[in-house]
């Protein structure tokens, strides 16, 4: 008889953002692993609308956050979570490991985490090679168009606004962040499956946090095979999708998963609306190639939110509805790039403001959903873009939803889905992108419908 993984759930996850919560849904659904994401404690009647789901989870904001909010915030869908009992809770952080004490603390939600789910020890699998984040001998490097980066060199996360990234060691980093004693499952290690059984038994009697190192599919399929094997003792894990992209690997490998068939396009629309809270280089050549390929831009004024949003956000919906008359797809945007006045103009408005960095940057996804909700309500197009990692939280919280299920795919980690609500916005078909994924032309791939290509 062929062996098959156990019926049931197998993971469940809480994120630390919304776009990083969605990609893990979407590596499971893709694999095969129907999967469920909500963007908060589910009710009963919600979590019936999605039987056989073998993978849920939670969307949080706790990225932009400090530890006081997750304190606040993070035990009770932590609670929930675990006593669904899947043989895994995942914290979901960032591929790029967007952490410090004062804001996205993964060691303040290590310690929540383990109050609900204790474990001997905590993979930390953050690289996720399919993306191009790589991990070798406990270093993180991220790949960019101009190339590949070691976290602390690397374009945008060692200038980052917020979490600027000066550490590339994993676990020197989190070492800032938590007490927990931790070890390294290197390279080396994971070569050959005895050694690396021998490090993780060696590492254990010392450590809870254990870093992954991760560089090829091989090397996924090797530290998913630890973590599986070890899966009484692994019950906590830590990292990007990474984790789940190592686990569908050696599932695959093993033949406890059969290779999924690609997944079709959801197929093309005359017109999209997207909104855009990213000052990533990124998506500033995103909206370059948006802006010369039939897409309108709207300026939403962050500075002016900070002071008047309900005007700022009238005129950039009217602005919005008038491009749609004119056959055109609005994107809506605070910014250019990280070069572009209005990010200098933010900043000096925030000076002389009483509100925190955090409440401002809450304000302005909150304010690009409530323009992207009015936008969709009153020319009745079905398929919108949110981009921005924190933008995409705050943002699609104002479209009276409460879950996602993953649709069609792009590039790994942002894929278009659809939407559940109570509201008109039920069956929306939305994408959600951090600043730094996909291609030039993301906006445009979204139009089509997403899709192998």
């Amino acid at each position: 008889m062929a062996q098959s993984l156990p019926n049931g759930l197998l993971l469940t996850w809480y994120g630390d953002d919304f776009t990083g919560s969605a990609a893990v849904m979407e590596a499971l659904t893709f694999a095969g692993l129907p999967s469920i994401l909500f963007f908060d404690t589910p009710t009963p009647e919600q979590l019936a609308r999605f039987p056989g789901v073998r993978g849920l989870g939670i969307a949080s904001t706790a990225r932009s956050h400090g530890p006081e909010w997750m304190a606040q915030n993070m035990p009770a869908p932590l609670a929930f979570l675990a006593a669904l009992n899947a043989p895994f809770l995942h914290y979901k952080i960032c591929s790029t490991l967007d952490s410090a004490r004062h804001v996205g603390n993964i060691g303040a939600a290590i310690d929540l985490a383990l109050q609900a789910r204790p474990s001997a020890g905590i993979p930390v699998l953050t690289a996720a090679p399919r993306m191009r984040r790589y991990q070798a001998f406990g270093h993180l490097f991220a790949g960019t168009p101009q190339g590949v980066f070691r976290l602390d060199r690397h374009p945008v996360m060692a200038q980052h606004p917020v979490t600027p990234m000066a550490e590339p060691d994993v676990l020197r980093h989190l070492a800032t962040l938590s007490a927990l004693p931790s070890a390294l499952l290197d390279l080396e290690a994971l070569a050959d499956p005895e050694a690396a059984q021998a490090a993780l038994n060696a590492a254990l009697k010392s450590s809870r946090l254990l870093s992954f190192d991760t560089m090829t599919a091989e090397t996924d399929a090797a530290a998913g095979r630890l973590i599986w094997q070890n899966r009484d003792n692994l019950r906590l894990l830590v990292g990007s999708q990474g984790v789940e992209y190592a686990l569908i690997e050696h599932w695959q490998r093993e033949g406890l998963l059969p290779s999924a068939s690609s997944t079709a396009s959801a197929g093309k629309v005359a017109q999209i609306v997207a909104v855009s809270g990213s000052v990533s280089p990124t998506t500033a050549a995103q909206i370059e190639w948006s802006a010369a390929n039939g897409f309108g831009l709207v300026r939403l004024n962050a500075a002016t939110l900070l002071s008047d949003p309900t005007g700022a956000e009238a005129e950039a919906t009217a602005s919005a509805l008038t491009i749609i008359a004119q056959g055109q797809s609005p994107l809506i945007l605070t910014a250019a790039g990280p070069t572009d006045p209005a990010v200098a103009a933010f900043r000096t408005a925030l000076a002389h403001n009483t509100s925190t960095a955090e409440a401002a940057n809450q304000r302005i996804g909150e304010s690009l959903g409530r323009v992207l909700d009015a936008t969709l309500k009153a020319s009745k197009i079905r398929r919108a873009v949110i981009s921005g990692g924190d933008t995409s939280g705050h943002g699609a919280r104002q479209l009276g939803l409460f879950a996602l299920s993953a649709l069609a795919p792009t590039i790994p980690g942002a894929a278009l889905f659809t939407a559940h609500g109570d509201g008109v916005h039920d069956g929306l078909q939305l994408a959600l992108k951090g600043g730094q994924m996909g291609s030039a032309d993301y906006f445009g791939w979204i139009r089509q419908g997403g899709g192998p290509r």
